[in-house]
């Protein structure tokens, strides 16, 4: 509810990435909920040319990847990891905007990885959602009706995968399995041996 203190701060972050945008630098963030306001909230909120390019240059970070690794711009030295199959939760950010594609393919990318994709719905956290007592029993009903009982079921040797901050907070509190962001799997398939390893 607190809109003129929203749209300050999204003039702040506008002003903040103006001279990237001008010399056309993509803007690169990791959680799906903060970097999707860019494409959506903050043009409703702070509609311009200025808010519409920011947007416009904002990705996630796995779709910048798979596009500079489909036009050949990069190569990551990747070797396989301890854990052959990774159990992916999409955010809910990312399923609406339809961004699960470079995520999986991404990931995919890892010798001999194989992505599985869990068929589930919000994972009922929804930032402080999940804590607040009025609202607890519904997220944890939520994330009850698919992600958990999956979780639960993946291997001790299969790893679980979620961008989200609050989908990462939900498995571990409800499965009590560690979730992993796609940036940290990506840094242990590093190869760093291998020039432009990490």
């Amino acid at each position: 509810g607190l809109v003129d203190e929203a749209r300050t701060e999204a003039r702040r972050l506008v002003a903040t990435f103006k001279p990237y945008v001008d010399r056309d630098v993509p803007i690169i963030g990791l959680e799906p909920s903060c970097l999707f306001t860019l494409r959506d909230e903050l043009q409703a909120m702070l509609p311009g040319d200025d808010s519409r390019k920011l947007g416009e240059q904002a990705l996630l970070f796995e779709e910048f990847l798979d596009r500079e690794m489909d036009a050949g711009h990069l190569k990551l030295p990747l070797h396989a990891l301890p854990a052959q199959r990774l159990w992916l939760h999409g955010h809910c950010h990312q399923k609406a905007f339809n961004v699960m594609g470079p995520v999986q393919r991404v990931l995919g990318r890892i010798p001999g990885s194989d992505v599985r994709l869990i068929p589930s719905s919000c994972c009922g956290m929804a930032g402080a959602f999940g804590y607040q007592a009025e609202t607890y029993a519904i997220s944890m009903a939520m994330a009850e009706s698919a992600l958990l009982p999956k979780v639960r079921q993946a291997g001790d040797g299969e790893w679980i995968v979620a961008d989200g901050t609050s989908c990462r907070h939900q498995i571990a509190d409800g499965a009590g399995r560690a979730a992993l962001h796609v940036a940290r799997v990506l840094a242990a398939a590093l190869d760093k041996d291998q020039p432009g390893g990490a």
